[in-house]
């Protein structure tokens, strides 16, 4: 038994649809009828990517100019899902999401569920996985109330494939007084500065931790990074300690990642960073300590000094 309908907030930009987007998309089209999008911005741009992963109609939000996404998209998706009577609306776990997801939940009087992992549809009821305790145990929720279920989602948790089919169509929908908060604009935008893979997407992933022992021997996970063409990252604790931006942690309060190979160096794999890197294809896990509970989860695991060991690596690398 599937759903008749489910809206995703789609976000992206012009380039196209996020890859969180697209996870969504993929796993809603295994559980309704009809998938459909509301896009507060770069409608017309995601619209194939959309289409290719099984959207059927695209509702690209008119007007939002410099507007805060969350106050503008939930004033209009409110009249939409009156309108078009969708059974879920799938939010990424994302600022935008989030603050979309929770002033919807209020206008439409609805709940919401967060930091969810998984879905099914069981008995007609739309029932989603949530991890708790760091991961160790899962909650399963089952929307009772009346439609729609609001529900958002954990990067990762999907795997985004295309169903091969065409651009979606895409139709307006026109803003509305979103109230006192809609006179609110966004004055400035920063973009961070990037080089090499992205964290989010990348094949080979390299993190550091605190067994790094000083912020100078980050250096050598970029160095690594860089050799074999990965995305580096950090565990919370040095990112607490302020060696590396928050945009490199990965973990529970992080980024969650799914490389092919991800090799954490001096990281002892405390719950929080495991529940971002375990679903990980192959792990590799450098460590003195033989009782570090990231072996529990490695598939090769080296014993060892970073110190020693990493140069070695790099080494190695280099001569080939």
């Amino acid at each position: 038994m599937t759903l008749a309908q489910i809206l995703l907030f789609a976000e992206g930009d012009a380039d196209g649809a996020s890859g969180l987007t697209l996870e969504l998309a993929t796993k809603a089209r295994t559980l309704a009828d009809t998938v459909t999008a509301f896009a507060p911005a770069h409608g017309e741009a995601m619209a194939a990517e959309l289409g290719a992963h099984g959207v059927s109609t695209v509702y690209a939000l008119d007007g939002l100019g410099d507007g805060l996404v969350g106050v503008h998209a939930a004033a209009a998706l409110a009249g939409h899902i009156e309108a078009t009577s969708p059974d879920a609306v799938f939010f990424g776990q994302t600022t935008d999401g989030r603050d979309t997801a929770a002033r919807l939940a209020v206008l439409a009087d609805r709940p919401v569920s967060t930091n969810n992992v998984g879905a099914e549809i069981v008995d007609g009821a739309l029932v989603t996985e949530e991890p708790i305790f760091g991961g160790t145990q899962n909650i399963f929720t089952a929307y009772r109330a009346p439609a729609p279920a609001l529900a958002m989602f954990r990067p990762k948790s999907f795997e985004a494939e295309p169903s091969g089919g065409g651009a979606a169509a895409v139709e307006s929908v026109a803003a509305v007084d979103a109230g006192e908060a809609g006179r609110a604009t966004v004055t400035g935008r920063h973009a961070e500065e990037r080089s090499g893979p992205q964290l989010d997407d990348a094949a080979v992933v390299v993190s550091g931790g605190r067994g790094l022992g000083q912020p100078e021997a980050y250096s050598m996970v970029d160095e690594l990074a860089g050799l074999l063409g990965a995305a580096s990252g950090a565990s919370r604790a040095i990112v607490d300690a302020g060696w590396v931006p928050y945009a490199k942690q990965v973990g529970q309060t992080g980024k969650v990642v799914k490389p092919n190979v991800y090799i954490a160096c001096g990281i002892s794999g405390a719950t929080q960073h495991l529940v971002g890197m375990k679903g990980s294809k192959n792990i590799v896990a450098i460590n003195k300590d033989p009782e570090a509970p990231i072996f529990g989860v490695a598939d090769l695991g080296i014993v060892g000094d970073v110190h020693k060991v990493m140069p070695a690596l790099i080494e190695a690398l280099k001569s080939r």
